[in-house]
């Protein structure tokens, strides 16, 4: 199967950089959200990350406006009828994305591949809920897309293999490095990163350090390029809140029990970057400041 046109559902920080990557691999790209408003903040993302690449002589002007020539907008989920691959970028919720994917099995054509780029959600329920469980599979990049190298390929119990050649192959020609895991909950990316965020946050709660050491030691002791608190403020504190129940549910191992200074920041709508306050401040354009 050939893949010529890429759906993309949520035009949000994750959505809009896997719209970026595979339009300036050349897919035309079809990106979906429920309001224009949110299509309107996805592209303006799209466009300032695109002319960071100009400004380093990553790319030429013309390559800048070639790729936004190629992607194409609408609040209409019909608009995906055609689309060869369809990847799903919204919220880390598995009810939201059984409700979308039952809407997708339906209205795309049947030889179409559905993908999840959920980070924790196990992709054979989900794969269930679309209808066509051997033409789907999980597709997880990683923030920010246009600069992460990996992406997690995850098959389902049913996936087929030619499903799993196909976005193998889709994947590399956006430039990413996939990497074939199983479907356990978190997969190995977050079964590892969530607990140690997690860790972090529960020294934060007890006293053992301030934030700033905390991260400080994980930076210039470990090498990390970003501390966890300022990773997590990054990742959104609702997501890393939501892997973490699916963690502790998927497991039932109480090693995976979420922060409470987690759970309480959320309820609070402290949600990091996004919101402008997490662990740390943030100005409009998701600078620290604080």
């Amino acid at each position: 199967m050939e893949v010529r046109k890429i759906g993309v559902v949520g035009a949000g920080q994750m959505g809009s950089g896997i719209a970026q990557v595979a339009a300036q691999a050349g897919f035309e790209v079809v990106l979906v959200d429920v309001a224009e408003s949110f299509l309107e903040r996805g592209l303006k993302a799209i466009q300032r990350s695109l002319g960071r690449f100009v400004e380093k002589g990553r790319i030429a002007p013309q390559d800048l406006e070639a790729t936004l020539g190629r992607i194409r907008t609408t609040v209409v989920l019909g608009d995906l009828a055609e689309a060869d691959l369809i990847v799903e970028a919204i919220v880390e919720d598995e009810g939201e994305k059984r409700r979308l994917f039952e809407r997708l099995g339906s209205l795309v054509k049947p030889e179409a591949i559905l993908a999840s780029n959920t980070s924790s959600i196990p992709i054979t329920a989900l794969a269930r809920y679309s209808g066509r469980p051997e033409r789907f599979i999980g597709m997880h990049f990683f923030n920010p897309v246009p600069l992460m190298q990996l992406v997690e390929v995850i098959r389902g119990e049913l996936t087929s293999e030619e499903t799993r050649d196909v976005v193998v192959e889709v994947a590399r020609r956006m430039g990413k490095t996939p990497l074939e895991v199983q479907d356990y909950p978190g997969f190995v990316s977050n079964r590892l990163l969530m607990p140690m965020i997690n860790e972090a946050i529960e020294a934060l709660r007890e006293g053992v350090a301030t934030k700033e050491a905390i991260d400080g030691v994980m930076r210039l002791g470990m090498n990390h390029p970003m501390g966890p608190l300022e990773l997590a403020d990054l990742i959104g504190l609702d997501t890393c809140l939501a892997i973490m129940e699916v963690l502790h549910r998927g497991f039932g191992d109480d090693k995976y029990r979420p922060s409470p200074l987690l759970r309480r920041m959320v309820q609070a709508g402290l949600l990091g970057r996004k919101t402008g306050r997490g662990f740390y401040t943030y100005d409009e354009k998701g600078n620290k400041v604080g």
